[in-house]
């Protein structure tokens, strides 16, 4: 899906950063990126962040606040940790528009998976 999407997903030290155009596949009936499109992009920035930090995981919760609509142009989504565990971790991600105006933000808890053995 990332690739269907077009993110451009990139790293520092402790955020995992994703840059995407709004296409128009991405709107809503209104105009406005769709919300399941913004979950899915907060949700993509949260476990990159954590897979590479501590490796694969899965989603145990996710709240999702919309703020604003996006319409047209080139979003960003920015994701930290709030607190990073051994085994539970909860972090944070906001994406924002081409002019820099927050439309969503998100907290979720993460469960840290243990690598399967043969």
């Amino acid at each position: 899906l990332a690739r269907f999407y077009g993110l451009d997903i990139s790293y520092t030290a402790d955020e995992c950063r994703i840059e995407f155009d709004l296409h128009e596949f991405m709107l809503n009936p209104q105009g406005g990126i769709h919300g399941g499109v913004t979950a899915f992009v907060l949700d993509v920035s949260m476990g990159h962040l954590l897979h590479r930090t501590s490796g694969p995981g899965a989603t145990l919760e996710m709240k999702v606040q919309y703020l604003n609509t996006a319409r047209t142009g080139r979003m960003v989504c920015t994701a930290r940790f709030i607190r990073h565990g051994r085994s539970i971790s909860f972090l944070r991600a906001e994406l924002v528009d081409q002019n820099g105006e927050l439309v969503a933000w998100a907290t979720s808890t993460w469960k840290s998976l243990k690598p399967k053995t043969a």
